[in-house]
């Protein structure tokens, strides 16, 4: 759309560009194109458009064969002309702040690709959100201020290189793919803007460590720049010499002379995981599910030895069930969601004991436990018996880093469309009970309440 085009229909709406909203539209078509091109929409892609403004990135959007596009726009007088244009079966357009917009809304449809022009002033705060652990996003396309582009892609001793870089850096890979020059926008900003992709960073390449613990310890090592890290953390003298030795560093240095690996590495010296180096011992059963022996967890799962397991649903008052996202560590079903809670018995516990140890370890929660099925041991089920149970509950809970990566409460309409789409993202044994049991939790909850 050309300068005197867009100015004539944004008088025909009654809009005038917001400073306080970093109303910048973009002018140049073939741009616009070209960011689009950078996200590679495909068949049965779920793109989601931040700041749509007038459409200049929609319309290519709309164009390409993604199969499903969610626009996020604040301004309540352009979500009116969106509407207009591209309301559609296929198109859903959310009125809210991008920043602050509830992720689960996203769900249902699979990974989303993220493509905007952000507000200089969010958008960090916007980078932020969509690349939270909660996020469905599997790759960003943005454009931003060339002086935010740059602290996302620092180096380390670079003035840019600061907390930012480290905390997105950790889970995410960011490329600069282009600098935009000020007078492709209208109104024209005062700074160059530039365009970047995100991804995420390889599994191997992150370090385990404590998310939260990271992110405070990162956040003080850069409160002040001038200052040693060690002065900073507030580390006792012998023991941060012991850790600048391994790290083969001076006592003197800064945070900003780490590297995002260094970081990771520091903070697991610092607060380690275990990262499953405690030996677990389970019960082996026959197929009547009786006690014949004991035998360490690797040797069960590689000898495909018959044992025991639990697996709790955790409603809100809302009716909505609590999912967790396993840990890309765990050794069965990285990454995929799954219960509430799920683990195995132990050795000398019956199902419930270990569905009240389990619940503690990975939520820190206490509540009362009702049984909801069972399952037979099979080639289904990996060989375990599993004994479910259900619970009321609103959280928050504490999440268990080393086993859990996020989680979450879902409404049942999200989650039956979630799993007709994309069944390959949750365990097989939550598919399993999700199929008996998923359309009966509003009558499980009234008979629950009704005995409580």
């Amino acid at each position: 759309m050309s300068k005197i085009a867009l100015r004539n229909r944004l008088e025909e709406l009654g809009v005038r560009p917001s400073k306080m909203l970093g109303q910048n539209f973009l002018l140049d078509s073939n741009l616009a194109r070209a960011i689009v091109d950078d996200i590679a929409p495909e068949l049965g892609d779920h793109l989601v458009e931040v700041g749509p403004g007038m459409g200049a990135l929609t319309e290519h959007i709309n164009h390409s064969p993604a199969s499903r596009m969610t626009l996020i726009e604040r301004d309540h007088r352009l979500v009116m002309e969106l509407q207009s244009r591209y309301q559609g079966s296929q198109v859903r357009i959310i009125q809210g702040d991008a920043a602050k917009i509830d992720l689960r809304e996203l769900y249902g449809y699979g990974p989303i690709k993220v493509i905007g022009n952000l507000p200089y002033s969010a958008s960090t705060a916007i980078i932020s959100h969509f690349t939270a652990a909660l996020s469905p996003a599997c790759s960003l396309v943005l454009m931003l201020q060339r002086e935010v582009a740059e602290r996302l892609t620092a180096l380390p001793s670079h003035p840019a290189y600061g907390a930012l870089t480290i905390l997105l850096g950790r889970r995410w890979c960011v490329k600069k793919i282009r600098i935009v020059p000020p007078d492709v926008f209208w109104p024209r900003p005062a700074v160059q803007s530039a365009v970047v992709k995100i991804t995420p960073r390889p599994i191997a390449e992150i370090s385990p460590c404590d998310e939260d613990v990271f992110s405070q310890m990162v956040r003080l090592g850069f409160s002040s720049r001038r200052k040693q890290l060690g002065s900073l953390l507030k580390i006792d003298p012998l023991k941060w010499r012991s850790l600048m030795e391994d790290l083969g560093r001076p006592l003197t240095i800064r945070g900003e002379d780490l590297s995002i690996a260094e970081w990771s590495l520091l903070v697991n010296r610092i607060a380690p995981l275990s990262c499953g180096s405690r030996k677990e011992f389970f019960d082996v059963v026959d197929q009547n599910d009786k006690v014949i022996g004991q035998e360490e967890r690797g040797l069960v799962h590689v000898n495909k030895f018959m044992h025991r397991a639990i697996h709790i649903w955790i409603f809100n008052a809302k009716g909505e069930l609590f999912l967790q996202k396993r840990s890309w560590r765990k050794e069965t079903h990285p990454g995929l969601w799954c219960s509430s809670v799920a683990g195995h018995v132990a050795t000398q516990e019956n199902y419930l004991e270990a569905a009240r140890r389990e619940l503690h370890e990975e939520l820190q929660a206490r509540v009362d436990l009702k049984p909801l099925c069972r399952f037979a041991a099979s080639e289904q089920t990996e060989q375990e018996f599993v004994e479910c149970f259900f619970a009321i509950a609103e959280g928050p809970f504490i999440l268990d880093p080393e086993e859990i990566e996020t989680g979450a409460f879902f409404s049942t309409s999200i989650l039956e469309q979630w799993l007709a789409s994309h069944p390959h993202e949750f365990t097989p044994l939550f598919k399993m009970i999700a199929k008996k049991f998923l359309n009966e939790t509003k009558e499980l909850i009234a008979k629950h309440e009704n005995v409580s």
